[in-house]
């Protein structure tokens, strides 16, 4: 139910972004940038598929831990789906996700929370007990 919401409420805001740019512009300019931006977004992600995979397949072979490999391909798969998308505001995201220096900085906070959950399991033990509170 939470995903249903939060999907309607996505849409809300691309229709909301399309429909004021739209308005502001021009419809025809409005769907040339979408193209546009598709077009952009497609690029990069073959340009960064291409580099995450071949960083990727280097760390194997080296022998070391390829993290930062694998969640930069889990990155720009996202990207991926949010660059089919119609719309700006999910073309925007896509592009700051095949953006090197932007994913570095989500990879990085992704990596230290997974980091931080994996110390607190090793602490707590897999018998550890979870309470759901059904109440609203």
């Amino acid at each position: 139910m939470p995903v249903l919401i939060l999907l309607l409420l996505a849409m809300a805001v691309e229709i909301t972004v399309l429909v004021l740019i739209g308005s502001a512009i021009g419809v025809l300019p409005t769907i040339l940038l979408v193209v546009v931006a598709t077009v952009l977004g497609v690029v990069l992600l073959r340009r960064e598929g291409t580099r995450a995979l071949t960083a990727f397949q280097s760390k194997v072979r080296s022998g070391q831990q390829p993290q930062g490999e694998m969640l930069d391909g889990v990155l720009i798969a996202a990207a991926g789906i949010l660059v089919v998308l119609p719309g700006f505001v999910s073309d925007v995201l896509a592009i700051a996700l095949l953006f090197p220096p932007t994913r570095a900085l989500v990879r990085k906070r992704v990596l230290k929370r997974a980091e931080a959950r994996a110390r607190r399991y090793r602490e707590d033990g897999p018998n550890q007990v979870f309470v759901i509170d059904a109440q609203p």
